[in-house]
């Protein structure tokens, strides 16, 4: 198993870093205050560890970016391109703004021809971005039970063999993965968490997730 480097500390670093160790990878989490992981580290067992941004990107063979969409770019510049190039970068980011959401739609601080994965890309010309888990909740991205099967991940990036990786940890995770296709794909993935959120906002609903049907 490769090791997992994640650059973040929020509810979504730690459901999925649980899932990787679930599965048998060694996992990283990378905080800017490493105090705040003291809980999680003390129940992840001795496949867990914590460190900085730089030390979890260097540690990880595949990465995952779980940081606010308004910190990304900031995330990724702690982290080091030296320990980002040529490596698997899974972008669970999406790009909401600070505006309040109106009737349950969130506000993006991308326009509809752009989407922040490609602003990474481009930013990280030699990294691989897979844009993956970014509309579906924490409670639901490791081995959701569903009464319709499993439930479809979107996802898209540049790299065939990144995209690869990603597929075989969409499997274990319980996933059904359905590549779209290249980098500006995200501009359509993205805009789906705000679909999702929106019965959450609404209704308090955060535990759905999409499912691509084919006959």
């Amino acid at each position: 198993m490769k090791k997992i480097g994640i650059i973040g500390s929020g509810a979504v670093a730690k459901a999925l870093g649980n899932g990787f160790i679930k599965h048998g990878y060694q996992v990283r989490l990378g905080s800017r205050d490493t105090s705040k992981l003291d809980n999680w580290l003390a129940q992840a067992g001795e496949n867990g560890s914590v460190g900085s941004f730089s030390s979890a990107a260097f540690f990880g063979d595949i990465l995952v970016l779980t940081v606010k969409g308004t910190a990304a770019k900031e995330a990724l510049a702690l982290a080091e391109q030296k320990h980002l190039d040529g490596k698997t970068i899974i972008d669970t980011t999406n790009p909401i703004g600070t505006a309040p959401p109106v009737n349950g739609v969130l506000s993006y601080f991308t326009s509809p021809n752009s989407s922040l994965m490609e602003e990474l890309q481009k930013e990280y010309p030699d990294a691989h971005f897979v844009k993956a888990f970014n509309s579906v909740g924490n409670a639901v991205m490791v081995n959701p039970e569903f009464i319709g099967g499993k439930p479809t991940m979107f996802i898209c990036g540049n790299n065939e063999g990144a995209k690869a990786e990603v597929t075989e940890i969409l499997d274990f995770f319980g996933y059904e993965t359905e590549d779209m296709g290249k980098v500006e794909a995200a501009r359509a993935i993205e805009p789906l968490c705000m679909l999702w959120c929106i019965p959450g906002f609404l209704s308090n609903q955060w535990t759905h997730a999409f499912k691509l049907l084919k006959k």
